[in-house]
């Protein structure tokens, strides 16, 4: 019996302990933004944008406060929802901040899912300009509504996989709006066989609508793609140029087609604007070794070789896993890697 009393006065002890180790929780906002630069485009594509801002603890309760952005953008077929929703972005930076990987900052995910499963970040003549909505009017946006250190040294780009290409991109087409960059698995760095043209190029030829497509995640990439890199509002059904044409009983390339979207990808883009990247105080990217997308470890090797040619500071890794593997979760790479790197090259006052 007085075991128990002793065991049951420890337990009451420690009690008030273990609610102080829960870290203290930030707060997520969901907002929309009604794009004035993608209104009417001709993709039909929604100019009504949600967007997912992550506010740290202590963000309402310190009015004059201003704080750090870093801009994550999603993957392919993702979305901001799911980024927190689904893969536990708030619970990861409330936890991040408590342990001191990064002081406190704000996280702003856009939604740029369109109808085919993603912007790219690219301007285009079909969806729209979507690199200048992020990279402009989605940054104005949050500097009007949110205590932001509204200059580049306090802005910081991130991305995975689709975002992680775009990140790329962005940081090469709008030098002077971040003080650093981290792209993960960034998909479309440059040109490969394994996507130029891609497998799902015969069905997306032979597809007469939407509905035809829908669920095929090859068909989606090549369509998608296609609408932001070889855009032609007026071609039917789908406001683009494939690389590819149907025979009678043969699939065959369209050189024109890839003449014109493999000059986009950054290691072509690279050479001529060098001097965006030697304006980051960091730039980073990194990719698992036993990637899915088969295109990703080889185009990420070739770019750091090409970053190391230009005299281009930057850090390149190559880990141990897949696309979706050690990217998430106290043990994975945005929580090891990414926010540590922000802390470092961001302004946080």
């Amino acid at each position: 019996m007085r075991r128990l009393f002793c065991l049951l006065l420890l337990l009451a002890a420690l009690g008030p302990a273990r609610a102080q180790t829960a870290p203290a929780a930030g707060r997520l906002v969901v907002t929309h933004l009604d794009s004035k630069l993608l209104r009417g485009n001709p993709g039909g594509e929604n100019p009504r944008r949600r967007v997912s801002v992550y506010l740290p603890a202590g963000y309402d309760a310190s009015p004059g406060k201003r704080y750090p952005v870093v801009y994550f953008l999603h993957g392919f077929t993702w979305n901001d929802s799911l980024i927190f929703n689904q893969d536990g972005m708030k619970a990861l930076l409330d936890q991040a901040i408590a342990a001191g990987q990064i002081r406190p900052f704000i996280m702003v995910v856009p939604d740029e899912q369109t109808r085919f499963g993603g912007s790219w970040y690219v301007n285009s003549a079909t969806n729209g300009p979507w690199g200048d909505f992020t990279a402009r009017e989605l940054v104005a946006f949050i500097d009007k509504n949110f205590r932001t250190l509204a200059k580049p040294g306090s802005r910081g780009l991130a991305g995975h996989s689709m975002g992680g290409g775009g990140t790329v991109r962005l940081a090469l087409a709008y030098p002077g709006t971040w003080a650093a960059a981290y792209a993960l698995s960034p998909a479309l760095l440059g040109p490969h066989p394994s996507y130029t043209p891609g497998p799902g190029l015969g069905a997306a030829l032979r597809a007469r609508s939407m509905a035809d497509v829908l669920g095929n995640h090859a068909v989606l990439s090549v369509i998608s793609g296609a609408r932001a890199f070889t855009p032609d509002p007026a071609a039917k059904p789908f406001g683009a140029d494939l690389p590819g044409s149907l025979g009678a009983d043969s699939l065959a390339r369209r050189d024109a087609v890839l003449a014109r979207s493999v000059p986009q990808t950054p290691l072509y883009t690279l050479p001529t604007h060098a001097a965006a990247l030697r304006q980051l105080r960091g730039f980073a990217f990194d990719w698992g070794a036993q990637d899915e997308v088969k295109h990703i470890p080889p185009t990420c090797h070739q770019f750091s070789n090409l970053l190391t040619v230009f005299g281009l500071p930057h850090t390149a890794e190559e880990y141990q896993g897949t696309h979706g593997s050690r990217i998430m979760g106290p043990t994975g790479r945005v929580y090891q890697h990414v926010l540590p790197f922000f802390n470092k090259h961001l302004d946080f006052e």
